[in-house]
């Protein structure tokens, strides 16, 4: 009998809570393999902090209200 056939009758034989985190397990371990990250260059935390800043102050609470009206028209009243 072949490892694998041997593999696969233990795991018929696990309860069904066991064979789920079998499952999940390999399926975790799947999916590290066919979709790798990326290597992430050892500056690249460093680079993103600070992406969003602006030299403008942020905006007050009436421009953010105005802001969000204009949205809204856009969004509803311009479709």
């Amino acid at each position: 009998m072949s490892e694998l056939q041997e593999l696969r009758k233990k795991a018929l034989n696990l309860s069904v809570s066991d064979r789920l985190l079998l499952l999940k397990a390999i399926t975790n371990s799947l999916i590290r393999e066919l979709r790798p990250r990326p290597e992430l260059p050892p500056d690249f935390v460093d680079r993103m902090i600070g992406i969003g800043k602006t030299d403008s102050p942020p905006p007050n609470d009436a421009e953010v209200e105005a802001m969000l009206e204009e949205r809204l028209v856009e969004k509803y009243l311009k479709s």
